[in-house]
């Protein structure tokens, strides 16, 4: 029977976490009690995909005598003390999981099951100036409660109403409204609640004004102009000497008709430009940049590098948004996902906004409510779960594109740079590869991301837009890696003029449209941060260092790849850009030579490049034999040299050769 009961609790969970409507950025509580125990959700933990293991196991008789202690006065010493009997209430005195700050409000509240969550629509009608009217209209058994500090104080608060609720009515409410912060339901059985919160939903449905559709509106391609610029100048530190503290935000863009309707003028901002909720003030801080500013890309810089100085000098921090007119929202975050998260929590704001016009108007919280949060402990905690521990991976919070990404050496390098904590965009032709590649490692826990676009090098359009979608997507560009290429082996009898075009586009011209779309944007970061050094870096061949016999097209354009890597870093180098060859040895490994019917094994098979050779494993043992390590290059190998080039900052020009001692440098 306990069983069930806590795979119910499971099933309701996930069942409100996994959708949007009820439940922002893994915020919400469940519960479940029996006689001597509580199930609650533990802090930090998701109801979207929460287990049985995600709930905290609390012992009820402790939990009783905390309702009748008198703690201290002193607001941060009764914080302490709570927490300290919060904690010795725990059946599992050794278990690592936090109790809910609103454990006690659970366990008061007399039914089996109560779910906690902060839906938008029922937000909307809470944090609108006529909340407690509309609800004793709608909601005459429900108790409502004017906005309370949380924590402590709002649990006293609480117990102290149902007190009064059951002297009145016999029994404990089912369902109980927090001005400005959400709603509890309770029950006997999940079914129950999940009857009472849609109930709860077509009543105030009914009495929307407004019920627009929200619609997606396009992204100007000109951020490229503007985006790189403003990552620039709220990422820490000046960067003006070496070592310096350069800790790089992530920037995301998003834009749609419901933001349309906040940033025309001061006035619309004005219906966003405060919290509604406590769970706002976690994600996105209490206060936001507007920029009315509908010029040039340089005019937005402009404005907003003034308001930014006014900013920090008013609030004390950075901003996590910033609204700009005719533009769009951009969430700012020390990982891709706080920024995204800002912008989810954000756009709930909007909405919630929106809604309240229906019950009265908007309803903010006050500066004393702000700041109580602000410098609440719980909230804090709060602020570093959601951000996550502090990235240590060699790359993190820079930007990746990966050229030829979605395999061989790609796949490996774009999937390097990830687990090293880089945002990284893979671009392929091979769009099916590359979207599964882009979904398996956003699977994981990481608070960076991976994201596809489809791209052929040879087009320098389609390139042109592959930097505007890495703008979009994280806000700038710090590593150009550019691997996309193609072999086609064959004797000069054999090589027709389309094919040797071919390898042409991509191998040399290839490398020349990613060299150029991509310093554009990491000239622009260096103008507002000269301490902050980019990387493009081509992944060559050693071909690229020895004529290869019957492989011309293939070896000219390595050839070539080496000459423009050494022109444009005698270009680049003064904005801090390096640009750097990496010449790997074969990778023996990977589609380009194991692939069974158009591998290179298989090409120089048929070729007749390997002389006396009758198999693929012939052809493999004799390229084998070449190197003196004795094995063929390594996605590992290649990524040693990638990460020296990134670390340096006195090393430019250079083709670094990774071939096991087949090449020599001399």
């Amino acid at each position: 029977m306990l069983e069930q009961k806590l795979n119910d609790l499971v099933e309701i969970s996930r069942f409100y976490g996994k959708s949007s409507d009820y439940v922002i950025a893994g915020g919400g509580n469940t519960s479940f009690k029996d006689e001597g125990r509580l199930w609650v959700k533990a802090s930090g933990t998701g109801l979207a995909d929460i287990g049985t293991n995600g709930f905290a196991v609390m012992r009820r008789d402790r939990l009783s005598e905390m309702a009748g202690k008198e703690y201290s006065t002193d607001p941060d010493i009764r914080e302490r003390e709570v927490k300290a009997d919060l904690y010795a209430s725990c059946v599992d005195p050794d278990s690592k999981l936090r109790p809910s700050v609103e454990t006690n409000l659970h366990d008061v509240i007399g039914y089996s099951y109560v779910i906690h969550l902060h839906p938008t629509l029922v937000n909307g009608f809470l944090c609108g100036r006529d909340s407690e009217k509309v609800a004793s209209e709608l909601f005459p058994d429900a108790l409502y409660i004017p906005y309370t500090d949380p924590g402590y104080i709002l649990f006293r608060k609480v117990y102290e109403e149902i007190r009064k609720y059951r002297d009145r009515k016999g029994h404990d409410p089912q369902v109980i409204f927090l001005e400005n912060h959400g709603v509890f339901v309770a029950a006997e059985t999940t079914g129950e609640i999940k009857e009472i919160y849609s109930d709860i939903f077509s009543k105030l449905e009914k009495r929307l004004v407004s019920t627009d559709k929200i619609e997606e509106l396009p992204v100007d391609e000109d951020i490229t102009l503007y985006m790189p610029a403003l990552r620039m100048l709220v990422s820490k530190g000046d960067g003006s000497e070496a070592g310096a503290d350069r800790q790089l935000k992530t920037l995301c863009i998003r834009h749609n008709t419901l933001i349309s309707e906040f940033y025309g003028d001061n006035e619309s901002f004005a219906r966003v430009s405060a919290p509604f909720t406590p769970d706002i003030i976690v994600y996105c801080k209490s206060a936001y940049i507007y920029i009315d500013e509908v010029g040039s890309p340089a005019a937005i810089i402009s404005s907003f590098g003034a308001k930014l100085k006014a900013f920090v000098d008013d609030n004390g921090y950075y901003p996590r948004i910033v609204l700009v007119k005719g533009r769009g929202l951009i969430g700012i975050g020390d990982s891709w996902k706080e920024a995204d998260i800002a912008l989810d929590v954000f756009e709930d704001l909007m909405k919630i906004s929106r809604f309240s016009e229906s019950f009265g108007g908007p309803r903010f919280m006050t500066p004393g409510q702000i700041g109580f949060i602000d410098n609440w402990e719980v909230e804090n905690y709060r602020r570093q779960v959601a951000k996550g521990a502090a990235g240590a991976g060699k790359v993190t919070g820079r930007i990746a594109i990966v050229t030829g990404g979605a395999m061989g050496f790609g796949a490996g390098i774009a999937s390097s740079l990830y687990n090293e904590g880089a945002n990284v965009v893979i671009a392929d032709i091979n769009s099916d590869e590359g979207n599964r590649m882009a979904d398996e490692l956003n699977s994981g826990k990481g608070k960076n991301r991976v994201a596809f676009a489809e791209a052929n090098v040879a087009d320098p359009r389609s390139v042109s837009d592959l930097i505007v979608s890495a703008v979009r997507m994280f806000g700038g560009l710090d590593i150009m890696v550019s691997n996309a290429g193609i072999l086609y082996a064959g004797a000069l009898d054999e090589m027709d003029e389309q094919v040797f075009d071919r390898v042409t586009r991509v191998n040399y011209n290839g490398y020349f449209h990613c060299t150029k779309y991509a310093s554009s944007v990491m000239k622009l970061q260096y103008e507002y941060n000269n301490g902050h050094f980019s990387d493009i870096v081509q992944i060559n061949s050693k071909s690229g260092l020895k004529g290869s016999n019957k492989n011309f097209a293939y070896a000219g354009g390595k050839f070539g790849g080496i000459g423009l890597t050494q022109s444009f870093a005698l270009e680049l180098m003064p904005y801090n850009i390096k640009v750097n060859s990496i010449c790997p040895g074969n990778f023996f490994e990977g589609p380009l030579w194991s692939d069974p019917e158009n591998g290179l094994f298989v090409q120089y098979l048929n070729a007749g490049k390997v002389p006396g050779a009758k198999t693929v494993e012939d052809v493999k043992h004799h390229y084998e034999k070449q190197v003196p390590a004795g094995r063929g290059c390594r996605v590992e190998d290649v990524m040693k040299a990638l990460y020296y080039i990134i670390a340096q900052e006195y090393e430019t020009g250079q083709a670094v050769p990774v071939t096991g001692g087949q090449n020599m440098l001399h």
